[in-house]
């Protein structure tokens, strides 16, 4: 095994050490910024996954432990076949399927209330590249998501891989505003208010 040499120390701290702030000439992110310093790039960061077999309080108690709303679902060939998001866990789904099967709710699991693949909203990368905040936002409103895939050609060139997520409350923490969930907000005109009135 490859030796490491230790690190050298700076100690002790004293003497009025202060903390490193943003740099302030970074321009914050609004509604014309582009969209793809929004997205999650899953080629920077793992993605959070669960199993369909997985129940879905496992799922919510993984997603609380890595600070996510939501997880993607792989099957064993580590293949999409959905997500599922705090709301599907959280939701009335559990409780009325458990008791219309006559189970107990920790014995719900995440195939059960996922969004199947099929019926995702996807962009493309090259889609992506050209838009700005406001369009994925739109979008999103629109499709009434709190979620959205960002996908492109694996580098084979043969299938499809997702490579980036769009969410709503992300968007709204580096916007530094709250944003309407897809259910409350009626139009994007009345997000863009919401962000002028900041």
């Amino acid at each position: 095994m490859k030796s490491y040499p230790a690190l050298a120390t700076r100690t002790p701290l004293t003497g009025g050490v202060r903390l490193c702030r943003p740099v302030q000439d970074q321009p914050a992110t609004t509604l014309d910024s582009p969209a793809i310093l929004v997205m999650t790039d899953l080629t920077r960061v793992t993605a959070a996954v669960a199993l369909p077999g997985m129940t879905v309080d496992d799922a919510n108690l993984y997603m609380i432990g890595r600070g996510v709303r939501m997880l993607m679902v792989l099957d064993e060939q580590e293949l999409l076949i959905g997500i599922i998001t705090a709301t599907d866990v959280l939701g009335e789904k559990p409780v009325t399927l458990a008791r219309e099967r006559g189970v107990r709710h920790s014995e719900i699991l995440v195939a059960d209330v996922m969004t199947p693949a099929n019926r995702l909203d996807a962009f493309d990368l090259q889609t992506v590249q050209g838009a700005c905040v406001g369009n994925v936002v739109a979008s999103l409103q629109r499709a009434r998501r709190h979620h959205a895939l960002v996908t492109q050609r694996n580098s084979g060139g043969g299938g499809v891989e997702v490579c980036g997520i769009f969410s709503l409350s992300q968007i709204a923490r580096q916007l530094g505003t709250p944003l309407q969930s897809p259910e409350g907000a009626d139009t994007f005109a009345e997000i863009g208010a919401a962000l002028a009135r900041q």
